[in-house]
């Protein structure tokens, strides 16, 4: 078995097939270092959702939706009790999910419909409940707390820590792990490197938003910035003002998706809207510049304004990957001898798990309700599963277009007001690109 990259997918993929199969030989090829690519680079949320999840649940009985939502939901805490098990320490801490009307009055009916749509998909109202501006008030300081859809099934970790733990546990469990060694081509059941070629009974690809160099991947899946800030650790009294005291992640309702969440040893980590690059290629630098530092601690002052003289200790990038079909999947095509997951859309720390764990079990014939669910697909190619993107330069053009429409758009709601921006013309674009360029 060869997995190509060494993220969260594929080294989750990795961790369940020796967990389900112990004596299985299993390589994992990773370009860079391990935890390169988004998965050493994000905002650390595990999220009991996927992005995109109505296009997958659409036309299901009520029933199976609820079951599959259970399934998501289920995922964090099964995340959180893999890593128990293992003693893998990455700072697990599940603390739920404010999403918060907290920057202008507009947001509170967005957030009410974003709840409706919750219930509507079949997540339970115990797992997903409006808190008022005083619940809200009760668990974090906003500048202005107008409400919130709270998800209790939502958590955070330390992404590089959980990447160090893996590689620790899979070395110590026997499993060939390999940095520097890129993948230039992979074909059915044959990975070729510069260094050479491995054929293998699986190839697993596992490269999301890196896959520029794999032909195969890169028409499907491509790579869109993400870009967080982390403030140096704030004092009590600082906190005092803020509030979080729970560790609830937050995230407010504009286009800017302003995300964070307060960290174990005291930081705020806090992400907002990214880019997407000519040629859709990936970020391999993590630093990012200082106009993006300043974006970021502008609007986190905005909805905090006791954080004005906070100090921005920290500053890091990375492409997370998206699908034409804007859903994440996790295919199977055995007759070709491969596998690969991804299309998570900023969501992929707790999809990734979920995928990982799906592909191990796929290739190993288990039959569970993560095989059945309709994001795993076997006996199909990636290319009948997922669509391929439009040519540049108009995928760039309709992003540049979006991203300036959503300035206007949000400078318009501020002020209380509201006009569709969008040309319709390139709604193919927006709808793929709109939770995700932010």
């Amino acid at each position: 078995m060869v997995i190509v990259g060494g993220g969260f997918t594929g080294l989750w993929t990795a961790w369940y097939l020796k967990q389900l199969a112990p004596h299985q030989d299993i390589r994992v090829l990773e370009a860079e270092h391990f935890g390169h690519g988004a998965s050493g680079r994000n905002g650390g949320w595990v999220i009991g959702n996927i992005a995109g999840l109505e296009r997958h649940l659409e036309g299901l009985d009520i029933g199976t939706r609820q079951d599959l939502c259970r399934l998501l939901g289920d995922n964090v805490d099964d995340l959180g009790s893999a890593l128990a098990a293992a003693g893998i320490d990455a700072d697990f801490h599940k603390g739920g999910a404010l999403n918060v009307a907290a920057r202008y009055p507009a947001q509170e009916a967005i957030q009410r419909r974003y709840l409706a749509h919750l219930h509507e998909l079949g997540f339970s109202e115990q797992h997903c409940q409006w808190l008022s501006a005083d619940e809200l008030t009760d668990m974090a300081r906003f500048h202005r707390p107008f409400g919130a859809a709270f998800q209790h099934q939502v958590a955070t970790l330390h992404p590089r820590k959980l990447i160090n733990g893996l590689v620790r546990k899979l070395a110590a469990a026997g499993v060939h792990l390999h940095e520097q060694s890129r993948v230039i081509s992979t074909a059915e059941r044959i990975v070729s490197t510069h260094e050479g070629s491995i054929e293998a009974r699986t190839v697993v690809i596992a490269t999301e938003g890196y896959s520029e160099q794999l032909a195969n991947i890169r028409r499907h899946v491509i790579p869109v910035e993400s870009l967080v800030i982390a403030t140096e650790p704030l004092s009590d009294a600082t906190w005092d003002a803020v509030g979080l005291a729970s560790r609830p992640t937050f995230a407010d309702a504009s286009r800017l998706i302003n995300y964070g969440h307060r960290t174990r040893d005291g930081r705020l980590v806090f992400g907002a809207r990214g880019n997407y690059r000519l040629g859709a290629r990936s970020r391999h630098s993590a630093s990012i510049s200082d106009s993006d530092i300043a974006m970021r601690q502008r609007l986190l002052v905005d909805l905090f304004p006791a954080l004005e003289d906070v100090e921005v200790s920290h500053g890091w990038g990375g492409s997370l990957g998206l699908s034409r079909s804007f859903r994440p999947h996790a295919v199977l095509a055995s007759e070709q001898g491969l596998a690969t997951a991804g299309g998570y859309a900023g969501e992929g720390v707790a999809a990734s798990h979920l995928m990982g764990r799906t592909l191990a079990e796929m290739i190993l014939g288990e039959d569970s309700l993560r095989t059945r669910a309709p994001w795993a697909v076997q006996g199909k190619s990636l290319e009948e599963v997922v669509r391929r993107w439009e040519p540049e330069p108009l995928r760039w053009l309709a992003a540049q277009t979006i991203l300036t429409s959503y300035a206007a758009e949000e400078a318009l709601m501020r002020e209380e007001r509201h006009l569709p921006l969008i040309s319709p013309g390139l709604g193919w674009l927006n709808n793929a690109f709109a939770s995700v360029i932010e």
